[in-house]
């Protein structure tokens, strides 16, 4: 009875200290250290609302506040420094309200901060982030500063927070020659399995960027590669309008490329952005049917119906599937999109995709996937077999590559 008892209560002590475990992200670090990497020099930041402490205090706040910190500037990337732009659209150079920083933007009329931005700073801090997958364009402006700042003799500190993908997950081929744009800036698969300063490691160390820049990074305490958000102890902030939620991340790759072509309404324009598939000429039941019959691990297609918003589908009757991860770490994220394209064109041999594109977007396909592989391979029958093995061709290669770069286990 007693060792009942003794046992009853290591394990309510063991309770707050379960609930106490918290991610330090690469700002508190610095924090901690008094600001040392930055201290006596002029420090552009390059930020957005991601960009915070535990606390949400604001990373601009922090750096601007901090007295052996001189903040000269901040560089806002897409959606912009304060996440008030939609995507795709540009962002222009400003001022900054509360502290009256000029904003430079790197997603207008140049993408890579330029000479005469970086003119009188010493250093390129950046904090933002991540989601883990290529073609969400943040990590194409950490690669293109730290170009930059390589081209005028400036460092980059980049303040390390968590993949949301958890930093196992590998899928998608690297970038091919002819195929490099900001959404697959860099030749890297689709789903790259590293934090944001692991890969800043990888870009400067491989050649996978122009030139070499003097490179720190201040790494989080408290992070493991099998952590989901959900465990750091961190606040989600929106990484950009559609992105609202931490699992917002994991199903952004789910449909993210198929959304390309703007057949489908993948949950843009509704409340579950990048969660479903639906149109207004297929079965949601038959959809679902043949999907579950499928037995991908870790999935289960539910039937919806809906009626978008805006975007694909705005104002019609559409139907389709949600789809639900049951368990995240058998499924094969980047495939689910595939299959359903393959599910809809049985059920609708009309569901010629390709052929159905708007002008550019078969191009913008083949730019997400960094290749043109994937789109002239599957247009052929609509079978993902034709693909699965040219899609993952590179992910055990590139796992082992990049492990040296690992900040963490």
């Amino acid at each position: 009875m007693r060792k009942l008892f003794l046992l009853f209560i290591a394990i309510i002590l063991s309770f707050p200290l379960l609930a106490s475990h918290k991610v330090k992200p690469g700002i508190e670090v610095l924090r901690d250290q008094q600001f040392k990497l930055l201290e006596g020099k002029r420090v552009g930041l390059i930020t957005n609302p991601t960009g915070v402490d535990r606390n949400l205090k604001s990373t601009i706040d922090i750096l601007n506040e901090a007295p052996n910190v001189k903040l000269v500037a901040l560089f806002g990337p897409e959606h912009g420094v304060r996440g008030d732009v939609y995507a795709g659209d540009k962002v222009d150079n400003a001022k900054d309200e509360k502290t009256g920083l000029p904003v430079y933007s790197l997603y207008g009329k140049t993408r890579k901060p330029t000479d005469e931005m970086l003119k009188g700073i010493d250093v390129l801090v950046y904090d933002i982030q991540d989601i883990g997958c290529r073609s969400f364009t943040y990590i194409s402006t950490l690669g293109l500063a730290m170009e930059a700042a390589a081209k005028n003799g400036i460092e980059v500190v980049v303040l390390d927070r968590p993949n949301p993908l958890g930093g196992k997950k590998v899928e998608g081929n690297l970038v091919e020659d002819g195929y490099t744009s900001f959404v697959s800036q860099f030749k890297i698969p689709y789903i790259y399995g590293l934090t944001c300063g692991e890969l800043a490691k990888m870009l400067n160390e491989e050649g996978l960027i122009k030139g070499k820049c003097k490179l720190s990074v201040v790494p989080m305490k408290g992070w493991n590669r099998d952590m989901k958000y959900t465990e750091t102890g961190l606040q989600w902030i929106a990484a950009s309008p559609h992105i609202p939620h931490p699992h917002s991340s994991d199903f952004y790759p789910v449909s993210g490329i198929l959304g390309e072509l703007g057949i489908v309404s993948i949950g843009v324009g509704y409340t579950l952005p990048f969660q479903l598939f639906a149109t207004d000429s297929i079965p949601a039941d038959k959809l679902a049917d043949n999907l579950n019959a499928l037995g991908l691990p870790g999935v289960h297609f539910r039937p919806i119906h809906l009626k978008p918003f805006y975007s694909v589908g705005q104002g019609k009757k559409y139907q389709g599937v949600q789809v639900h991860l049951t368990d995240y770490d058998k499924a094969s994220l980047s495939d689910i999109q595939f299959y359903v394209m393959q599910e809809m064109y049985k059920l609708n041999p009309n569901m010629k995709f390709f052929d159905l594109a708007a002008k550019g977007r078969n191009n913008m396909w083949d730019k997400v996937c960094g290749t043109n592989q994937i789109r002239l391979r599957l247009a052929k029958n609509y079978s993902v077999d034709d693909i699965k093995s040219y899609w993952h061709k590179d992910d055990d290669s590139f796992k082992k590559r990049s492990r040296k770069y690992w900040l963490y286990e």
